[in-house]
C-alpha cells in the first residue's frame, strides 16, 4: 500500500505545475534564516500547484535555471528596492529625509540586492515567455520597476504631505498588522471589479484593504493598467490586458495590498468573497500553462550562448529596435549623431525571410519597421503640431480601438522578438 502510495505521489508531484517563490531572509537565534507566509503557500496549494521556494542566498540569481520548468512566479513580501533599480532622480528628498525614514522602517529600508536581483530576473522572465505572474506587496512593486516603472520612496514624504488632511492614507500600521483596513476605490470592468463586485455596495466601487506598505507605484509602466486607486491617488493594483486570461495560461498582475491577509479576527473566513480569487485565477492560468508547456513537443529552450563578438551585434540590433520604439511612441527625438544606429535594424530587417507576407503587412500597417532609416526617420519626425492632433485623435478612440492598437504593436514587438532569435540561432548553429 505503502509503495502504491509513494508511486501516485512522484506521479503527482510531475503532474502538478510548479509556482516559485522567493524566501525573505530574517534573523533567529543569531543567524539568518529563510522564509515565506504560508497564507501564500496554503492558497498555492489548495488550487492545485507545488510552491517550490527559492532561497535568497547569495549566487542563487546565477543558477535560476536550475528551478526549469516554471508554470508560475509568486513574489510577495520583502524589503525596499534598491533605488539605483529605477533610477528615480525626482524624489527631491534630502539626505536628512531619507535618514529620517530609515530610522521610521527600521525594518523595511535595509536593503537585499540578492533578493532584487533574483527576483527582477524571474519578473523579466515571466515577461518574456509569458509564464503567469502575481505579485503581492513588493512584488507588485518589482513587476513595474522591470517594465520601466518607478516608485515613490516613501508616501508619507512624497506624497501625503502635499494632500490636504482628508486625503490622506495610512498605508501601513506596525501597531496593528492584520487588522489594518483602508479603503480603495476599484476601476470597473477590471478583474478586480469581477472579483468584488458582489461586496461593492450602492454602486460606490470600494473595499477596504489590508496593506503594510510605506513604497508604492509612483510612475506606472505603460504596458499596464490600474485597477485600483486609494483615496490619495496610490495605485492599489495594475495588470497587463494584453497578457490576462486565465483560461489561455496568462496572468500578468500586481496588487499593492494583501488579499491573502483580509480575514476576519481570530478566525480564516475572509472580509470578502473576493478575496482568494487573485490566488485562484493566478493558479488557474498556471495549470493551463503547465498543459501547454507539456503538450508542446520542444522543450524549454536554455538561453543562447553567443561569443562576444555576437553579443556584441545582438546588442547592436537591439539598440536600433530600441530607438525605433522610442520615436514611434513620441517619447523622445532622435539626435542626428544617432541616425546611423537605425541602420542595424533596416539591414536585419532587409536581410531576413522568415516573416510571412501577412506579418510583413502588419508591419507596415503599424508604421514600426525601420527598414529604409531616412524615411523613417522623416515620417516619424512629427512636429509638436502633429504630435498635439494625434493625441486628441487617439483620446476620441474607444477602448477596444486603443486595446486593438496596442493589440498590434506588441505583435509587432513579438514578431522581432521571435526573428531575431531564429537569426541568431541559425547563425550560433553555423558557427
Amino acid at each position: 500500500m505503502s509503495t502504491s502510495l509513494a508511486m501516485a505521489s512522484a506521479e503527482l508531484s510531475v503532474v502538478l505545475p510548479r509556482v516559485l517563490i522567493v524566501s525573505r531572509r530574517t534573523v533567529r537565534k543569531n543567524k539568518f534564516v529563510d522564509f515565506v507566509g504560508e497564507y501564500h503557500l496554503d492558497l498555492i496549494v489548495s488550487y492545485g500547484a507545488v510552491p517550490v521556494i527559492v532561497p535568497r542566498v547569495s549566487g542563487v540569481h546565477m543558477l535560476l535555471e536550475s528551478f526549469e520548468p516554471i508554470h508560475g512566479v509568486l513574489l510577495c513580501e520583502g524589503e525596499d528596492l534598491d533605488p539605483s533599480m529605477y533610477d528615480d532622480e525626482s524624489n527631491n528628498l534630502s539626505p536628512e529625509e531619507i535618514e529620517e525614514i530609515r530610522r521610521q522602517h527600521v525594518s523595511d529600508t535595509a536593503i537585499d540586492k540578492e533578493k532584487d536581483t533574483i527576483e527582477l530576473r524571474l519578473a523579466k522572465l515571466c515577461l518574456e515567455r509569458n509564464i503567469p505572474y502575481l505579485g503581492i506587496c513588493r512584488g507588485s512593486q518589482v513587476l513595474n520597476v522591470a517594465c520601466g516603472g518607478t516608485l515613490y520612496r516613501d508616501i508619507e514624504k512624497e506624497l501625503s504631505r502635499n494632500l490636504p488632511q482628508d486625503k490622506r492614507v495610512v498605508h501601513i500600521d506596525y501597531d496593528n498588522y492584520d487588522n489594518h483596513r483602508h479603503v480603495v476605490k476599484i476601476i470597473e470592468n477590471t478583474p478586480l471589479h469581477h472579483w468584488f463586485k458582489d461586496s461593492l455596495e450602492d454602486n460606490k466601487m470600494e473595499i477596504s484593504v489590508n496593506s503594510y506598505h510605506h513604497q508604492g507605484v509612483k510612475k506606472l509602466s505603460q504596458r499596464f493598467v490600474p485597477m485600483a486607486f486609494s483615496h490619495d491617488g496610490l495605485i492599489e493594483g495594475f495588470y497587463d490586458p494584453d497578457a490576462y486570461n486565465p483560461e489561455e495560461g496568462k496572468f500578468i498582475m500586481g496588487l499593492q495590498f494583501h488579499p491573502e491577509r483580509m480575514r476576519q479576527q481570530d478566525t480564516d473566513e475572509f472580509d470578502y468573497p473576493g478575496c482568494t480569487f487573485a490566488y485562484q485565477e493566478f493558479v488557474k492560468a498556471v495549470v493551463v500553462y503547465n498543459k501547454k508547456f507539456i503538450n508542446s513537443s520542444t522543450s524549454v529552450q536554455k538561453p543562447i550562448k553567443l561569443n562576444q563578438e555576437m553579443e556584441k551585434k545582438r546588442k547592436i540590433i537591439v539598440r536600433s529596435f530600441s530607438l525605433a520604439r522610442n520615436i514611434y511612441e513620441g517619447s523622445s527625438q532622435i539626435h542626428p549623431s544617432k541616425e546611423s544606429e537605425l541602420y542595424a535594424g533596416a539591414e536585419f530587417l532587409e536581410s531576413t525571410t522568415a516573416l510571412s507576407i501577412p506579418q510583413e503587412t502588419r508591419l507596415i500597417q503599424m508604421g514600426a519597421t525601420v527598414r529604409n532609416g531616412s524615411s523613417y526617420l522623416e515620417k516619424l519626425k512629427m512636429n509638436e503640431e502633429r504630435k498635439g492632433l494625434a493625441r486628441k485623435v487617439m483620446g476620441k478612440m474607444s477602448v477596444e480601438q486603443l486595446s486593438d492598437l496596442k493589440y498590434f504593436y506588441n505583435m509587432m514587438r513579438q514578431i522581432c522578438s521571435e526573428v531575431l532569435e531564429r537569426k541568431l540561432q541559425d547563425i550560433v548553429n553555423a558557427s
